[in-house]
């Protein structure tokens, strides 16, 4: 139907909350975007997907489209876009397919691996495997040490270990899988970190790379991103016109192999020798005070209310 260009015409119901381990987050992300688009003039209700009674809404009320302020798990999976083309209301964000393979890291790195794009040795690890000394050889074989460990389909860090001795593999596996039924050890990769938002459906752009500088912390953990103070963003990152290019053209490649559509954030490790490696792609990325993709988006011109009305043009392309 395409976006009029007139934001009183539009219900917009921004989604936020949820179950995850990332509620908090979302809860922020959802009020401020919010607040942005009141500002730009849109009619909005704030929903949080925890409550029944909110989704209810959804089916009774005439929103015209949802914008997804939701975080990890129920809202970057593919749940909530299967219950809203369901219920027939356009969103904002990647599809069902599109959200479920991003926020699988194993999956997804398997779509980055045949587009061709660089990322590191990695196993997953189920919660059936028995971690014995056959196995945890088989990990350091795979993926050398240090190593990183992680769960499958949780964001914002949570449960990531950095393992620097083959002792601790277990241990950091099993923190992993307390938060998922899946973990993913992957080969660590030493460098910058750098995060590159992209913008668009079909015609996707990136926006300007991001070096991420953890302040206090060992990696860019959930302190690292949400507390103030606990990270950098250097935008545009001071780095080399080449990485520069090479970084935005593997996050728009990882955005259209995935098939992601209106935003993705992916994130990238820049080793000693100036090569870039694909970590993983963010379908929801954050939308808060010291979020990422609005840092990116400020530099390029666009300030955080005009991000949130593209966002909605996006949706109802």
């Amino acid at each position: 139907m395409g976006y009029s260009g007139n934001p009183s015409e539009y219900n917009v119901a921004v989604l936020c909350g949820g179950k995850s381990g990332e509620r908090e987050v979302s809860l922020n992300s959802g009020k401020a975007c919010a607040e942005a688009l009141e500002a730009s003039g849109f009619k909005v209700t704030l929903l949080d997907t925890a409550e029944k009674a909110d989704l209810k809404r959804l089916i009774d009320e005439p929103f015209d489209v949802a914008f997804l302020a939701l975080h990890g798990r129920g809202g970057e999976d593919g749940t909530i876009q299967g219950f809203l083309e369901t219920v027939g209301i356009p969103y904002t964000g990647s599809g069902i397919n599109a959200s479920s393979v991003a926020i699988n890291k194993s999956k997804a790195k398997d779509a980055y691996a045949q587009a061709g794009l660089r990322v590191a040795a990695s196993m997953t690890i189920s919660e059936d495997d028995i971690l014995d000394e056959d196995l945890i050889s088989d990990i350091v074989e795979a993926c050398g040490i240090p190593c990183v460990v992680k769960p499958t389909t949780e964001g914002s860090s949570l449960g990531m270990t950095i393992v620097r001795d083959a002792a601790d593999i277990a241990e950091a596996i099993k923190t992993a899988l307390a938060v998922d039924v899946e973990a993913m050890v992957e080969q660590f990769i030493s460098g910058t970190e750098l995060t590159v938002g992209v913008i668009g459906n079909d015609d996707a752009e990136a926006l300007p790379v991001i070096q991420i500088v953890p302040t206090e912390d060992e990696f860019y953990n959930y302190h690292a991103k949400y507390a103030a103070g606990g990270s950098r963003h250097l935008c545009p990152a001071p780095v080399s016109r080449d990485v520069t290019e090479n970084a935005q053209e593997m996050a728009v490649a990882a955005h259209m192999v995935l098939g992601c559509r209106g935003v993705s954030r992916t994130d990238i490790i820049v080793d000693a020798d100036n090569t870039c490696w694909v970590l993983e792609t963010n379908t929801i990325p954050g939308m808060t005070g010291t979020s990422l993709v609005p840092d990116a988006a400020k530099v390029a011109g666009m300030d955080f209310q005009q991000l949130c009305e593209k966002l909605i043009a996006l949706a109802l392309e």
